[in-house]
């Protein structure tokens, strides 16, 4: 399995993106020393794909299939990717709070913590549904780490489309997002365009 071992922060810092997306509360003191370099279209279009990628941790095949998915449905095909990509399993653990950071809910849900239904669910792309409940399984509830997460993301917003219990480590899906209420910075029609050529 391929995984990325580029030091996050790094990444941030090239991609011109805030950790706070990913999740973490640390910020780069160094600056990006091609900040001011004039760059080609096709590289604002590259980087805008990049940072997707690196924002929901998907890698390009993946990312091309849900892309392909997105342009078969109706509406347009940059909005539908962004509705796809927030519909990934882990990313609607991170969304819900049972998780610090995106990677930790990927691992989450890998370690077969997370039910949807009732039933263990441990891939990270799997795409939920409207009416889906996601929950902590019960038998690891009680483990300190929860505890810990519960604390620590008790300030973070769920969004509107999510309907959560902090207290019993479950919610509910209550519908699709909208484009409009996903707070990721990518200008997916730069996607399209980059996808289309």
């Amino acid at each position: 399995m391929a995984v990325n071992r580029v030091p996050v922060l790094k990444r941030c810092r090239s991609l011109d993106l805030d950790p706070t997306f990913l999740g973490y509360d640390k910020k780069s003191k160094r600056t990006n020393s091609r900040a001011n370099k004039k760059m080609s279209e096709y590289a604002l279009q590259l980087r805008e794909k990049q940072k997707a990628k690196f924002i929901y941790g998907v890698l390009e095949k993946p990312f091309r299939n849900y892309y392909d998915k997105a342009e078969r449905q109706k509406g347009q095909a940059g909005e539908n990717l962004m509705v796809l990509l927030e519909r990934r399993l882990d990313n609607v653990v991170f969304r819900m709070g049972f998780a610090r950071t995106r990677r930790e809910a990927r691992q989450v849900v890998l370690h077969k913590f997370i039910t949807v239904n009732g039933k263990v669910v441990n891939i990270p792309s799997y795409l939920i549904k409207a009416g889906d409940v996601v929950e902590v399984k019960e038998a690891v509830r009680t483990i300190q780490r929860f505890k810990d997460i519960s604390e620590i993301t008790a300030g973070r917003l769920v969004p509107e489309w999510l309907d959560v219990n902090k207290d019993n480590l479950s919610g509910s899906v209550k519908e699709f997002p909208s484009r409009d209420v996903i707070d990721v910075p990518v200008d997916e029609m730069l996607i399209v365009e980059l996808y289309s050529k």
